[in-house]
């Protein structure tokens, strides 16, 4: 016996070894092993791993109705909207009773706007199971969806009468009523929210932001306060609450609940984190700065932190500093998108716009959804001056992402700068239906609203913004602008006066309250008002441009000088300082000065055309023609479109034996930038004069002597074309007139020549 049984034993295992290996193949084996690893994954909120067994499982068998359906739950955990529907459909399809997938499905129709299917899905809901409370809810957004609000109402209705303990029910009729601007019944469905379910704070967010939204900051703290208390973990409603602190102008407050908020949460990214975004959120950089400073040396290996730093000192000029950050998140992953629009922000910032746009076409190339790439594309286009494709990018991120913010202003921004106040007010109002609780909207449509002379309604806006943002004085000093428009200059100078006693920073109300001054010819106030500032704010480098200004306008150079110089010392990047110290320079007669401050201005920033301009000018002066020839090539190849780099390179052009068709070329699209400039149509005509078109260079050069009678070079100009086509009278009178206006004119001996001849007889 013992001899069989020895026998039959590596019979016995080869056979139990066979059964095993038949299971490990058998299709339903397979699957169930696959859709068990996948629940166990689900389980431990581990949806990417789950997702992968779960269609491991529906591969094995495709009609494996569960394994879709819990796919699809994994994809809407992870946000694979188009995966959860594909899956959802396969559900439905092959369960056509499952009614939970069903109303998902709707639900995933409805917040993709598929209005009519998903009201559609409710119906297959409704005619399987009459008394479904999700198909009378699913039925009801689709109505409100399709703009039929009593629909809606008496849809949601029904959803609650079969289940009136079902919190969130009561939540949704509370939203539709306040689409229907039914506020008092929208109150108290949430209220009966939250008695049905005393426990959850679901409810009570919902009350909260629904006072918050109606302006009423004690209800709204009071909720927010529940919340906390029910969750005082809950970072979502300790950052609302602090909101609500300064709406009420309660900064402190918000301030020490966000530090003791970042304590709670030390052990969450976002917790310790929120103190910082707290900062930025409310714009103090420089405790933002700090701040991240300080939690980057506390969390080294927290790449949002990292990435938040590198923003941060982006923002603050510190390109140095932000490029060594940055350079290390590129060395880990060097198509990190955050990493490379922060590449292409400082290249922005240090004046090589032109490496920046292929960097952004690269990280659009490769992730054409990025709406932040388009948006900074079209900030680096604008700044090459390409107004047309900026507009574009800013389109393409707005139609990306319409709550961006940044991309709306920008377009509204574009529209302001074009005196196209239809866009404007477009752009506005696409700005408060996205944060109809927020301030810009307002303040844009109040732009839009001036420019299409509704003077009221511009007021009315600005109004409710200095309602919605108290702290921000960009809205009183827009009204303050108003009142200045309209003679009121005691009210604007009040309103200047309030936006500085809000933001001693905000350079627009300032220069609005100088120009106040000046209107009313108090330069001595002016000046005092500066000074005054400047001790507030002494690091200001655009209040000690302003002051130098208001210095030249006093003729008082040497002063001036010496504002400019410390307007420079305080920021390097102050172009427009720059600028301004160099001319001073030129006029002060110390030349040499200012060719070194522009060439430093070209170093620091070389795609600020001015730059260029400015410098080719004094080298024209002086006689270095050809240097300033290639300073204007180079101008026109950072900003191809800039007009008075084109116009004076023309000229240049037609002066010193140039191409004359490329001359009249850039000389007439400078004119088509430059309208009525008489300087434009002088270079057209001169360009015309030498291709021999005397009867259009006699009309150019009329029109321009109109608007500047005592311009030697017009009539010069006029005089010998004038003689070109024998109207010697007339060339005589224009000839003669030039060495009147100016008998030291550089074509003096040109002049006598021609007169000599048109004298002749």
């Amino acid at each position: 016996m013992k001899i069989l049984w020895r026998l039959a034993f590596p019979v016995a295992l080869a056979f139990a070894l066979l059964v095993i290996a038949a299971c490990s193949r058998d299709p339903n084996v397979v699957k169930q092993k696959y859709f068990a690893s996948g629940t166990a994954y689900f389980q431990k909120q581990r949806y990417r791993e789950a997702a992968i067994q779960f269609a491991n499982a529906a591969k094995v068998d495709p009609k494996f109705a569960e394994a879709h359906y819990q796919l699809a739950q994994c994809y809407l955990k992870l946000a694979i909207w188009n995966g959860a529907y594909q899956e959802l459909s396969r559900t439905v399809e092959l369960q056509p009773d499952n009614l939970k997938a069903q109303f998902e499905l709707g639900d995933l129709l409805f917040r993709g706007s598929q209005f009519e299917l998903a009201a559609s899905s409710a119906q297959t809901i409704l005619q399987k199971d009459p008394s479904s409370a999700d198909g009378h809810l699913l039925a009801a957004n689709a109505a409100a969806g399709l703009k039929d609000m009593p629909a809606a109402l008496k849809e949601m209705q029904k959803a609650i009468q079969f289940a009136p303990d079902r919190s969130d029910l009561h939540v949704n009729m509370a939203f539709l009523q306040m689409k229907a601007n039914d506020n008092a019944s929208a109150e108290e469905s949430f209220k009966k929210a939250i008695s049905a379910d005393p426990k959850s704070v679901t409810p009570v967010l919902a009350l909260a932001d629904f006072y918050r939204s109606q302006r009423r900051w004690p209800q709204a703290e009071q909720q927010f306060h529940q919340v906390v208390e029910l969750e005082p973990k809950n970072l979502g409603a300790r950052g609302a609450l602090a909101r609500v602190y300064i709406a009420e102008g309660r900064k402190p407050e918000a301030e020490q609940l966000m530090v003791e908020t970042k304590k709670l949460l030390s052990g969450d990214p976002e917790g310790y984190r929120s103190l910082g975004d707290f900062y930025f959120n409310t714009g103090d950089q420089d405790k933002a700065l700090a701040e991240y400073e300080s939690l980057y040396r506390e969390h080294p290996k927290d790449l949002q932190v990292k990435k938040n730093y590198v923003q941060l000192l982006i923002l603050q000029n510190r390109l140095d500093d932000a490029a060594k950050l940055n350079n290390e998140i590129l060395k880990r992953d060097a198509n990190d998108a955050d990493a490379l629009l922060y590449e292409a922000q400082m290249l922005g910032r240090q004046g090589h716009t032109n490496d920046a746009v292929p960097l952004l076409q690269k990280i659009i190339k490769n992730a054409p959804e990025n709406a932040t790439a388009h948006y900074y594309l079209g900030v680096a286009y604008d700044q090459l001056g390409n107004s047309g494709q900026a507009e574009s990018e800013w389109h393409n991120a707005v139609r990306l992402n319409p709550n961006f913010t940044s991309a709306q202003q920008a377009l509204a921004t574009s529209a302001l700068r074009k005196g196209d106040f239809a866009q404007l007010a477009a752009s506005a109002e696409q700005l408060i239906t996205n944060q109809p609780s927020g301030a810009p909207g307002y303040i844009l449509r109040a732009g839009a609203r001036i420019g299409q002379k509704d003077q009221a309604g511009a007021e009315a806006d600005l109004r409710k913004a200095m309602e919605l943002a108290p702290q921000d004085p960009t809205a009183f000093s827009r009204l303050a602008g108003l009142r200045s428009m309209q003679g009121r200059y005691p009210d604007a100078e009040k309103l200047f006066e309030r936006a500085l006693a809000i933001n001693p920073h905000y350079q627009e109300a300032l220069q609005g309250l100088i120009g106040l001054y000046l209107r009313e010819k108090q330069p001595a106030k002016a000046l005092a008002r500066v000074d005054e500032q400047i001790a507030k704010d002494p690091q200001n480098s655009s209040y000690y441009l302003l002051r130098g200004l208001l210095l030249l306008n006093a003729k008082n150079m040497a002063q001036a000088q010496e504002a400019l110089e410390k307007s420079v010392a305080l920021d390097q990047n102050n172009q427009n300082a720059l600028l301004v110290l160099g001319q001073t320079l030129v006029a002060r007669g110390h030349t040499d000065q200012a060719i070194a401050k522009y060439e430093k201005a070209i170093q620091q920033n070389s795609g600020d055309v001015r730059s260029y301009v400015l410098l080719a000018i004094i080298e024209d002066a002086q006689g270095n023609w050809q240097k300033a020839e290639e300073l204007y090539q180079k101008a026109l190849q950072v900003q191809p479109e800039f007009p008075m780099a084109a116009n004076n390179l023309a000229y240049l052009m037609l002066e010193h034996g140039g191409n004359k068709d490329v001359a009249l070329s850039l000389a007439q699209k400078a004119r088509q930038k430059m309208g009525d400039s008489p300087d434009a149509a002088d270079t057209v005509a001169w360009a015309y004069y030498q291709e021999g078109s005397y009867g259009l260079a006699i009309g150019l050069l009329q029109e321009a002597l109109k608007q500047v009678p005592n311009n030697a070079s017009f009539h010069y100009h006029l005089g010998l074309a004038y003689e070109k086509t024998d109207d010697r009278v007339h060339a005589k009178e224009h000839l003669e007139r030039v060495l009147q206006i100016d008998p030291k004119f550089p074509h003096a001996d040109d002049v006598r020549q021609a007169l000599s001849s048109v004298s002749a007889p």
